[in-house]
């Protein structure tokens, strides 16, 4: 009766297990920046003094909080506040608006985010420099984003879910 109890366990936590990962469609990128842009990105942090942390996957990031509770996964839905700006000129081009933050599943933004959102928590808030290759690249179809810009985003993680 013992050993029948345990396989019936044994079942139902391998079968929980593979619900759990069949409901996220989402992968860890192994995408990386390019030297190139990663020469670009420290001369930027350089040329500005600015103090920033490099990834392994070449974004750059500066820490205002850290926030507390869960740490965002791939799989994780999140709901924040941003604004994005172009690097070359600091043109605004995009924000969520006041009030009504934006939610979607860290899997489903782009690189950049899906590398380093994850270094803070709710209630934290981070500065990203994100390479073309980590963003939009060169078939970007917003026209306010030209095709191979380096990005800036100002993020503060509300939740994660």
């Amino acid at each position: 009766m013992k050993y029948f109890l345990l396989f019936i366990l044994m079942i139902g936590l391998f079968s929980s297990c593979e619900k759990d990962s069949a409901s996220c469609k989402y992968d860890n990128s192994p995408l990386v920046a390019t030297a190139s842009e990663i020469a670009y990105l420290s001369a930027y942090m350089q040329a500005n003094s600015i103090n920033a942390t490099q990834d392994a996957s070449g974004v750059f990031y500066v820490i205002h909080a850290q926030g507390s509770g869960k740490t965002p996964n791939i799989c994780s839905p999140i709901t924040v506040n941003y604004k994005l700006y172009l690097l070359s000129n600091g043109t605004l081009v995009d924000e969520s608006l006041d009030g009504y933050p934006y939610t979607n599943q860290l899997g489903a933004l782009i690189v950049g985010w899906q590398k380093v959102l994850p270094v803070i928590k709710p209630g934290g808030s981070i500065t990203l420099y994100i390479p073309p290759s980590l963003a939009y690249g060169s078939n970007n179809q917003n026209p306010a984003i030209p095709p191979n810009s380096y990005l800036r985003f100002e993020i503060e993680l509300l939740s994660v879910g």
